[in-house]
C-alpha cells in the first residue's frame, strides 16, 4: 500500500475521531505516530514521540505565544477594556447606532494588544453589552456586533494566528504582522460601514445616545491612549527592525504590566493572569505538539506532493485551486477553532499554494480572514457562544441573526485583498 493512500486512511481517522470529540491535538499526535509507523517502523515513531514535544516546546520562535497571551491577559484584568469603551463611546455615542460604533471600535483597539479574538470578544462584551442593551439597542445588533468585533483579534497584530502560520510555514513573523496591518484596519472601518447601513435600514434596532462636548471628547481619548501606544511599539520596533517580534512580545508584555499596575493591579490579579496564561499557552502548545508530530507523518507519507499532482493533473487554474482551499477553510471553519484548523490544513495545503504561485504572505492573510470567518458562522462559531455564555439570556439565533450582516462585511474584504494583493503586501 502506498504512503499516499495510508496518509488519506489516517487523515479521514483522524476526521472520525475529532468529531467523536477526541481532543484536536490528541487527535493530530496519535494520527501521526500511527501512520509514521505504519510508514517506516514504530521505533522510530516512538522516537519522534519522545523528542518531538520536547523540541517544540524548547524552540525560541514560539517564545512569543506566552508573552502575546500574557499582554492580553493583563490588559483584561486591570480593566483596560473598560476605560477603552467608554471613551470611543464619547466619540460616537451620540449617533444613531453610535454605541454599536464605539464598540467595534473597542475591540479593533483592543485587539491589537490581546492578539486572541474570544478574549476580545469576552473581554468586550462584558463591558458593552449591558451599556448597549441599556440604552434601547436590540439584542441581535449589540450581541451581533461583540460577536464580530472580537474576530478582529485573530488578524491585527500581535496576532497570534498569523504568527503560527509564519511558523508553520516558514514565513518571517515581522512581514506577517505587517502585512495584517491594513487588511485589520480594513475590516474595522468595513464592520463601521455595516452598522450604519443596518442601522440606516433598521433604525428601530438601535437609539441615539446621550450628546457629548468638543471637550468631553478630547478627555475620552485618553482611554485609548494605552492601546495606541503599545500598539505603536510593537509595530513600530518590528517594522523599523529595533526588535524582533520575540523581543517585541516581550516589550509589549512588560508595557502593559506596567500600565497594569499604574491602575492598581493587586497580587491577587497579577497570580491569576500568569496562572491564564499558563493555561491558554499550554492548549495552544499541545496542539502545535500534536500538529509537529502530524507533519512528520504528511512527510513520509508524501500526501501533499500526491495532491499537487493530482490538482496538476486537473490543469485547475491558479484561483480555481485558491477556491478549492478557501472552501475548504470555510467548512471546516464551521466546526473546528481557528488555531486547530491552521495547524491542521496549513501543512497539507501549503504546497498547492506555492505551486500555484501565490505570495506566501498574502495567502497568509487569506487563510487567516477565512478562519475568521468560521468564528462566526454556524453550527460552532465560537465567538458566538462566547457572547452566549456572556449573555445567557440571549437567544443564539438572535446572535447569529446579528452577525449575519458582519459575515458579508468579510466576505466583502476577502475578495477586496484577492482582487487587490497589494492590500496585503503594500506596507512591505
Amino acid at each position: 500500500m502506498s504512503g499516499s493512500i495510508i496518509g488519506l486512511i489516517c487523515i479521514f481517522s483522524m476526521l472520525g475521531m475529532i468529531a467523536l470529540r477526541m481532543p484536536i491535538a490528541l487527535a493530530m499526535a496519535l494520527t501521526g505516530f500511527v501512520g509514521f509507523g505504519w510508514i517506516v517502523a514504530f521505533e522510530p515513531a516512538l522516537s519522534i514521540l519522545d523528542s518531538g514535544p520536547f523540541e517544540t516546546l524548547s524552540n525560541y520562535s514560539f517564545s512569543p505565544i506566552p508573552m502575546f497571551i500574557l499582554m492580553g491577559v493583563f490588559a483584561s484584568k486591570a480593566k483596560m477594556s473598560q476605560e477603552l469603551f467608554e471613551g470611543a463611546r464619547t466619540l460616537f455615542g451620540s449617533w444613531r447606532g453610535g454605541m454599536a460604533l464605539a464598540a467595534v471600535t473597542s475591540c479593533g483597539i483592543f485587539s491589537a494588544i490581546s492578539g486572541s479574538s474570544m478574549a476580545t470578544a469576552a473581554s468586550m462584551s462584558r463591558v458593552a453589552l449591558p451599556e448597549m442593551e441599556k440604552n434601547g439597542y436590540a439584542k441581535s445588533l449589540a450581541s451581533g456586533t461583540l460577536a464580530a468585533g472580537g474576530t478582529l483579534g485573530i488578524m491585527i497584530p500581535p496576532s497570534i494566528a498569523l504568527l503560527l502560520y509564519a511558523l508553520i510555514t516558514e514565513q518571517s513573523v515581522g512581514d506577517m504582522f505587517i502585512a495584517g496591518v491594513i487588511p485589520g484596519l480594513l475590516g474595522l472601518g468595513l464592520y463601521c460601514v455595516t452598522i450604519a447601513i443596518v442601522v440606516m435600514l433598521f433604525p428601530n434596532l438601535a437609539q441615539p445616545g446621550a450628546k457629548t462636548t468638543f471637550v468631553e471628547k478630547i478627555i475620552g481619548l485618553k482611554g485609548l491612549v494605552p492601546f495606541t501606544g503599545v500598539f505603536a511599539l510593537i509595530i513600530g520596533g518590528i517594522y523599523t527592525g529595533f526588535f524582533t517580534p520575540t523581543e517585541a512580545a516581550s516589550v509589549g508584555a512588560a508595557g502593559t504590566f506596567v500600565i497594569a499596575l499604574l491602575r492598581g493591579m493587586s497580587f491577587k490579579q497579577f497570580k491569576e493572569s500568569v496562572e491564564e496564561t499558563l493555561f491558554m499557552s499550554a492548549m495552544i502548545f499541545f496542539m502545535i505538539i500534536g500538529a509537529e508530530i502530524f507533519g512528520y507523518f504528511l512527510s513520509v507519507s508524501r500526501i501533499s506532493f500526491s495532491l499537487v499532482e493530482f490538482v496538476d493533473s486537473m490543469h485547475l487554474t491558479p484561483y480555481m485551486v485558491l477556491f478549492c482551499v478557501l472552501l475548504l477553510f470555510i467548512l471546516l471553519g464551521c466546526v473546528m477553532d481557528s488555531i486547530a484548523m491552521l495547524l491542521l490544513t496549513v501543512p497539507v495545503v501549503y504546497p498547492l499554494i506555492e505551486a500555484a504561485g501565490f505570495d506566501p504572505i498574502w495567502f497568509g492573510i487569506i487563510a487567516v480572514i477565512t478562519v475568521e470567518l468560521g468564528l462566526i458562522t454556524p453550527p460552532v462559531g465560537m465567538n458566538v457562544f462566547v457572547i452566549k455564555s456572556v449573555a445567557p439570556d440571549i437567544p443564539i439565533k438572535d446572535i447569529f441573526k446579528g452577525v449575519f450582516p458582519f459575515v458579508l462585511s468579510d466576505i466583502v474584504r476577502l475578495g477586496l485583498i484577492i482582487a487587490f494583493p497589494m492590500l496585503a503586501l503594500g506596507l512591505l
